[in-house]
């Protein structure tokens, strides 16, 4: 079977979950005898496809010129559509969403649904935002669609009129992140306390103001804990105005940017990652901290638990008591960070790429001529 991937996501993201997630995804396909698994993208920014094997990639990596990626997206898209349609794919497996159709004749498509975001959580969106629109296009057009965890199938279908036998669901797989020799934390030198972990970004449904205002509710945490806080940008204007409200010092919370190298280390060394999202399509840091022995307290909301399973303490990300309480739970009781590090442990190894590899070819073959 020939599978054909496009080069939508490659133009858009250096480094992000989604083109993780296709790279991943084509590299463990190759793998299988059956399988001819390619990325057909021209012009890509990507940090991630140079490390696939040269043969699965037909393109060039570019830089970043600001102001010239949507030229660039739509040009490495139309000189995708001749190199796709000489390889002559069973299955073009499309990475984002377009209302372009770009499969060859005989070839059907696939999109993946990551989560329902923007249709959610309309309001923080700008009226010009096109994702819903493009998104419900693409669905429609496809001939599968697949979902990363059953709560995206599930609003996927209360919220655009596909049909459910159309749709399947196949989890992630959670990269095994690597470690530094040295166990030296650059950025926590001069630390005095143990640190609390949070990954990502920090926007509104992530509820990164519901953990602060936990936090400060308890002179325990204040006394005990840093909060750390890895990718998602410098902190705002907003968030440090609501940490001087809070009554929070300043050095008490930080934000670092991180390879995945020094990323494991923050997992391993945290006292706990803290995921309190009101909203997720699927979740991977909870699974990563999983696989570094890091103790996960997180939201028991959307597709959350469905990943985490009993491997978490969980509260409601819009009660501050809720998130409050079950953070000290944990904290102050050693057997209970230990009994996560162990559920968490056998958790993390049922979310593998070659899963997801295995099931994403049957919902191909399933379609396939």
């Amino acid at each position: 079977m020939k599978i054909a991937f496009d080069s939508q996501i490659f133009t858009m993201q250096e480094y992000g979950g989604i083109s993780r997630y296709i790279c991943s995804l084509a590299e463990n396909l190759a793998k299988i005898d059956e399988v001819e698994a390619k990325i057909f993208a021209p012009m890509y920014i990507n940090g991630y496809i140079p490390k696939l094997p040269k043969e699965m990639v037909v393109g060039l990596k570019i830089p970043v010129i600001p102001k010239m990626g949507l030229i660039f997206h739509l040009s490495s898209l139309w000189l995708a559509r001749s190199a796709i349609a000489k390889f002559s794919p069973h299955i073009l497996h499309e990475t984002y969403y377009t209302s372009h159709q770009n499969e060859p004749k005989n070839c059907k498509t696939v999109v993946t649904v990551y989560d329902m975001i923007h249709e959610r959580f309309a309001s923080l969106f700008s009226k010009n935002d096109q994702i819903s629109k493009l998104k419900r296009e693409s669905v429609l057009r496809a001939d599968q669609v697949i979902c990363i965890s059953e709560n995206t199938r599930r609003d996927l279908l209360e919220l655009v009129p596909v049909a459910p036998e159309k749709v399947s669901v196949v989890y992630l797989g959670v990269d095994q992140l690597s470690m530094f020799e040295n166990n030296t934390f650059q950025v926590l030198e001069t630390a005095e306390l143990p640190y609390l972990l949070f990954v990502g970004g920090r926007g509104h449904y992530k509820n990164f103001s519901g953990l602060l205002k936990a936090y400060a509710s308890s002179h325990w945490l204040m006394n005990n804990f840093k909060i750390v806080c890895v990718g998602g940008g410098k902190l705002q204007v907003d968030e440090l105005n609501l940490i001087r409200e809070l009554g929070i010092p300043s050095r008490q919370v930080k934000q670092v940017s991180a390879s995945d190298d020094l990323l494991a280390e923050f997992y391993r060394g945290a006292a706990a990652l803290l995921y309190p999202s009101m909203y997720e399509g699927f979740g991977i840091p909870p699974l990563e901290a999983m696989a570094m022995n890091c103790p996960v307290i997180c939201s028991r909301t959307s597709s959350i638990p469905e990943v985490v399973g009993t491997a978490g303490e969980y509260f409601d990300p819009y009660d501050i008591e809720s998130i409050r309480f079950s953070i000290e739970r944990v904290l102050q009781s050693s057997e209970r960070r230990e009994e996560l590090a162990a559920l968490g442990r056998s958790r993390c190894n049922l979310f593998t790429w070659d899963r997801c590899a295995q099931e994403t070819l049957d919902v191909y073959r399933r379609i396939a001529t």
